[in-house]
């Protein structure tokens, strides 16, 4: 048996999905259906060909805060009975269809929920425009049960054609081959060729244009955002080139970006074709596309070759963030990579203080079972996991580990696996029997045991060096407006803020904000770590831009620290408390859970 078939064969068991894909599997999904922005539902037909691998007189979907109104067998649309199994918290309910062990198609009518969690309706005032409605859905890591009844697990991959009716203004695209101008009815088609786990089903309505970056790249985003987007990603395409040198061909026709509104809760999301994008990174000097690069090393780490379960995330960011910087540092060279391996360091040793070195939730091999798996979304996975792979590299060389990772995404292209399977290929393609190897590469340490192995050195940078200098010349006195920081981008500046000291007088703070103008910035990273400073020194100057920032953006990384670090005093929680009740409607449910449970 080739591993190849090893890994198909053995279906993971996942705990997140009521799916049982053992006995009866979904391989192909026609999905038929209309937006209806009035109702705030989509209403339509999921029609699966299934493979029934046991002759079983069952097939099971995970559903969430669906309306299943009515469930068909075959070509002849015979309707069958189904049942809907009991609610369970984060995970819904079990729809339970009967079949006969020869079915092979199962079509499911539904209507959607007006507050399914993965869809997100903005009304005109909500988007760039201020003339249309928007729609936008983030189905990772569980969501795509909110808005389509699917066996809803990573480890269960289909491929899919849909037909989506919007109103006739608005275009719509998908996680799959895209229109690139409206048409007169209002009615798309698309398709999927490659097979994607569900939660990479993705569908935005809105008012949006295209604009062509290169041959197989381009923007999506609303009128009034295309031209700031055009000039801030125009180097998708060296990317995308960079990325093919370094692990191979791209697998998947077109890349291209669609770029939201700010209610997005993420950075960006891989979804297949078709990146989904925050404006928070139209920073007008290129300085925050390492997401793009991100984003884009998805099609390889994640979309290409995926985690089976969610205990298994690592798989897929700790390789992406790998990846990344791998793509940076073909482009921009090994400083400018670095800078991004310190700051990445950073954002690690904040969360291993934040939830205990000792945690068991600092292992990259996690154990979800019972909680939401967005609890699993740290940096752990993508720090960590980055980290453990870097090491290997410098164990072994780049060279053998880049011919290691290329077989390693051939063997296993539009697979998905567990942590296991890697790390028995890791054994058997690279390691190959070498137990001082073995040792010095630590697979126990990394993957399965809590915190940073011993010995495990620190990423360092040159830029940074300097950053550090600047940095002691100003608390040695020397005016803020005499350092000399022209030539900074928007990494050396965070790292900047992030070595100013907790406490700091009123006048310092006006003294860097006069020279540097932090307060206004158009850079969100800059602008979300200065606020951390304004707040935990009372530093009003900057309350009138915090209010507007926590009320404009929805990116879920900036605004659990700013409302944290808000809440820390009784003065401050009143604050936060009044922004968020007249923000909270700008924001996606994956950011609102997180921040109903913090702010109570």
């Amino acid at each position: 048996m080739t591993t190849e078939q090893t890994a198909l064969d053995n279906v993971a068991v996942d705990v997140h999905s009521f799916a049982n894909p053992a006995e009866a599997v979904a391989k192909h999904l026609d999905l038929n259906i209309d937006v209806k922005f009035d109702r705030k539902i989509l209403s339509g037909t999921a029609a699966y060909r299934i493979e029934n691998k046991t002759g079983t007189n069952q097939i099971i979907f995970d559903t969430r805060g669906l309306n299943i109104e009515k469930v068909f067998l075959g070509d002849q649309m015979e309707e069958t009975t189904f049942e809907l199994g009991e609610e369970k918290e984060f995970l819904g309910r079990p729809l339970v269809v009967k079949i006969k062990p020869d079915t092979k198609k199962v079509t499911i009518q539904y209507t959607t929920s007006p507050n399914a969690a993965a869809l997100q309706w903005l009304n005109p005032q909500q988007t760039a425009g201020k003339q249309h409605p928007f729609l936008f859905t983030q189905s990772q890591a569980i969501l795509a049960r909110t808005w389509i009844p699917i066996q809803d697990s990573p480890g269960i991959r289909i491929t899919y054609n849909a037909t989506v009716k919007v109103p006739k203004e608005l275009l719509a695209v998908m996680s799959a081959e895209n229109p690139v101008e409206k048409n007169a009815t209002g009615t798309y088609t698309f398709e999927m060729k490659q097979p994607i786990p569900s939660y990479l089903m993705a569908l935005s309505v809105g008012d949006l244009v295209f604009s062509e970056v290169g041959p197989q790249t381009g923007i999506y985003a609303e009128p009034a955002t295309i031209q700031a987007a055009a000039y801030e990603f125009a180097e998708m395409d060296k990317m995308l080139q960079a990325a093919e040198q370094i692990y191979g061909k791209y697998r998947w026709d077109q890349y291209d970006l669609l770029v939201l509104p700010p209610s997005f809760p993420f950075g960006g999301m891989e979804n297949p074709r078709l990146t989904f994008v925050t404006p928070t990174v139209l920073a007008k000097d290129r300085s925050l596309t390492s997401l793009i690069a991100h984003e884009l090393a998805h099609s390889w780490s994640g979309n290409l070759v995926t985690n089976a379960t969610w205990n298994d995330f690592w798989l897929n960011e700790g390789f992406t963030v790998y990846f990344e910087r791998r793509i940076m540092e073909q482009l921009y060279g090994k400083d400018y990579a670095n800078m991004l391996q310190v700051l990445g360091y950073q954002d690690l040793t904040n969360t291993l203080n934040d939830i205990g070195a000792d945690s068991e939730d600092t292992r990259l091999k996690l154990d979800l079972e019972g909680r939401d798996p967005d609890e699993g979304l740290t940096d752990i996975a993508y720090e960590k996991g980055n980290f453990f792979l870097r090491h290997i590299e410098n164990t072994v060389g780049r060279e053998k580990f880049d011919a290691f990772i290329n077989n390693y995404f051939n063997t296993f292209a539009f697979q998905s696996i567990e942590s296991e399977t890697f790390l028995d290929f890791l054994r058997k393609e690279l390691i190959k029997g070498d137990e001082e190897l073995a040792k010095e590469i630590n697979i126990e340490g990394w993957v399965y045991s809590p915190g940073i192995p011993e010995g495990f050195v620190a990423p360092t940078s040159t830029r940074f060096a300097k950053v550090e200098e600047a940095f002691q010349s100003w608390k040695g006195g020397k005016p803020a407006a005499q350092l000399n920081t022209k030539e900074w981008s928007s990494h050396e500046w965070l790292h900047f803020i992030r070595l100013l000291p907790e406490q700091m007088s009123q006048q310092q703070l006006a003294e860097l904000d006069k020279a540097f103008n932090f307060t206004n910035s158009g850079n969100s990273e800059v602008l979300a770590a200065w606020f951390i400073h304004a707040i935990n020194n009372n530093y009003t100057t900057a309350d009138k831009a915090l209010e507007t920032f926590l009320t404009n953006v929805g990116r879920r990384k900036f605004l659990v620290p700013i409302y944290k670090a808000l809440i820390s005093t009784p003065e401050g929680k009143k604050k936060a408390l009044a922004i968020y009740a007249n923000a909270r409607p700008n924001y996606h449910a994956v950011s609102t859970v997180t921040l109903d449970e913090l702010l109570k």
